[in-house]
């Protein structure tokens, strides 16, 4: 199990991660050489506010066997499942890999509530989620392939904590951050979230800059991507601004 100390991200890095789009996080991730980091077919069950944004705890899957997932295993509190619910710290994202499985539940209202309660960050799957109603009103983001009414032992058998993972086809390491708004789950290894998130953050200023000139009928050539006049107009701009 790897030790959720290390996932340590200055403020400033989290405060930018909360107001930058996944859309400039994954052409930052490309500029660095990374392709596969926006997670496939998982979206926000309710309608949140700024983005989610903590460190990965994360649960693995395998497929179930009838004669070892019962429902009387989960009156052991060492169950992983139930475990992870007890033991994600505070502020982090519980990421669960269902092996892109949609068709059975990996949480409920219950456990997401508890997860809410106890000061986790937000929950993420690749899989379903069952009481997907009450789910979408609470007040911690929950990122999830669907509703899904079956409980997870139809096909799921819980089976590590803090191991690497795949998550809506994306590699996810405990301690990576994970990044979420209204268009999904971006996944950033931790070493480069510091970087990513200051050149994230420089580059939505340059964005809403070239966004007021194209709304004001520039052409795109020489505006998006901006030239060394439209960059010197930037900079101008920029600095007026404070």
């Amino acid at each position: 199990m790897t030790d959720v100390s290390q996932a340590n991200f200055s403020e400033d890095c989290l405060a930018r991660m909360r107001r930058v789009t996944t859309a400039t996080l994954t052409t930052q991730l490309f500029k660095r050489g990374l392709r596969n980091t926006f997670m496939r077919g998982v979206r926000p069950l309710g309608h949140y506010g700024a983005n989610l944004v903590g460190p990965a705890f994360t649960l693995r899957n395998i497929p179930a066997r009838e004669d070892i997932d019962v429902v009387e295993g989960f009156a052991n509190p060492e169950h992983p499942q139930r475990k992870a619910i007890e033991t994600v710290p505070e502020g982090h994202v519980l990421v669960v890999d269902c092996r892109g499985e949609t068709h059975a539940a990996s949480g409920g209202e219950i456990l997401t509530t508890r997860l809410a309660k106890r000061g986790v960050a937000g929950m993420v799957s690749d899989g379903g989620v069952r009481d997907s109603a009450p789910i979408a009103k609470l007040p911690m983001p929950v990122y999830c392939a669907g509703p899904a009414a079956p409980l997870n032992l139809v096909v799921h058998h819980a089976t590590e904590l803090q191991v690497p993972i795949g998550c809506g086809g994306v590699a996810v390491y405990p301690g990576d951050l994970i990044v979420g708004d209204a268009d999904g789950i971006v996944v950033v290894p931790a070493h480069l979230a510091e970087d990513v998130a200051r050149d994230a953050d420089e580059q939505e200023t340059l964005e809403t800059f070239v966004l007021t000139r194209i709304q004001d009928g520039a052409r795109l050539p020489g505006t998006y991507p901006p030239n060394a006049e439209t960059r010197a107009a930037y900079e101008a701009w920029k600095a007026a601004q404070g």
